[in-house]
């Protein structure tokens, strides 16, 4: 089976339309492949079409203000991804003279830049033989080879990566890359994928076993915790107190005042929490949302309220803003926001 062959001319009639291949620039590849991590096609399409409009190019990124590229990430999730393309855009616009690196063994050391997307710029902006591995790939290959090592165990990754080195044409690795994720993307999709209309289904081991819903394996379920938010509204003269975060999944947006546990909380230990945070005898609160708020990541089921302070506080620290809207929050700020925000007066 020439199965690159195969892949190649898939691609060359069935190629999408999509912004980042009307160019082979470097910067582009790499904010598309950064934003699709973890994103849907369509919702991929309008942030890299929207990114690109404000950050043209690496030069308008690197001097850029990182609030305002997580202002711009609002809505994908992961701000890690944002973070790090700041930094990086920095780093090669000071360090490097505005050069993107060319290869697999330079671009891998960049923050922010793991194995697969050094493999995508590099053979799709350079032409280097290097093998992408995304969860279209892995799904594939498992299936056609009947694969049963897990993909989430890191020795399982060796196999795939040796496996997909061999499978390599020898020419147009940028468009064989991109052929393999695309058609793991539609035609070898993840439920229901279609295989009467496969290329590969002649050749799919899986296919003829019928056990292709079993591919691929992964070593166990992810176990999801709970994580209980309880924030407070603190309105003065017409401004709202916000916070900025300097640790976790949310660093360096923003958020009202919160109190975290690993469990429901009452009313009392959120009012005493508060009251020792703002160095008040106490405080009249009242909530806000009767159930909770939801907030689920992939790691993370998160379960918030929202207390609205009645009493006139003083207050120093913190920061009294007259619009949230030039502040960057969460997602989940923003599911309250656009609920409860007229009601508790959200500047």
């Amino acid at each position: 089976m020439d199965f690159n062959k195969l892949i190649l001319k898939w691609y060359d009639k069935n190629k999408r339309d999509l912004p980042w291949r009307r160019t082979k620039n470097p910067y582009n590849i790499w904010i598309s492949e950064i934003i699709l991590q973890q994103t849907r096609m369509e919702q991929g399409i309008y942030y890299y079409n929207r990114f690109i409009s404000k950050f043209p190019d690496l030069k308008s990124l690197a001097i850029s203000d990182e609030k305002d590229v997580l202002l711009l990430w609002q809505g994908l999730g992961y701000y890690s991804r944002a973070r790090n393309l700041h930094f990086t855009a920095k780093y090669i616009y000071s360090e490097l003279g505005s050069r993107f690196p060319e290869s697999y063994e330079e671009l891998i050391k960049l923050k922010g830049i793991g194995d697969y997307t050094a493999s995508a710029i590099s053979s799709i902006c350079f032409e280097k033989k290097h093998p992408v591995l995304d969860g279209n790939v892995f799904r594939t290959i498992s299936r056609i080879f009947e694969i049963d090592a897990p993909i989430d165990v890191n020795g399982s990754r060796k196999v795939f990566k040796s496996i997909a080195n061999e499978l390599m044409p020898k020419k147009r690795y940028g468009d064989y890359n991109q052929g393999l994720m695309d058609f793991g993307s539609i035609i070898c999709k993840p439920a229901s994928p279609l295989c009467s209309s496969c290329l590969m289904s002649k050749n799919c081991i899986a296919y003829a076993k019928k056990s292709v819903n079993k591919f691929p394996v992964k070593s166990k379920k992810l176990k999801i915790k709970n994580l209980f938010l309880d924030y407070v509204i603190i309105n003065n003269k017409n401004q709202n107190l916000i916070e900025r975060i300097n640790d976790g999944i949310w660093k360096n947006l923003y958020q009202f005042p919160v109190h975290k546990s690993n469990s429901d909380s009452n009313k009392e230990m959120i009012n005493k929490f508060f009251s020792e945070k703002f160095k008040l005898d106490s405080i009249e609160m009242e909530l806000i949302n009767s159930e909770f708020i939801q907030h689920k990541l992939s790691h993370l089921n998160i379960k918030s309220r929202f207390w609205l302070v009645n009493n006139k506080t003083n207050i120093s620290d913190g920061i009294f803003v007259d619009s949230i809207d030039q502040y960057p929050m969460s997602k989940l700020m923003h599911k309250f926001i656009e609920k409860y925000g007229d009601k508790v007066s959200i500047c």
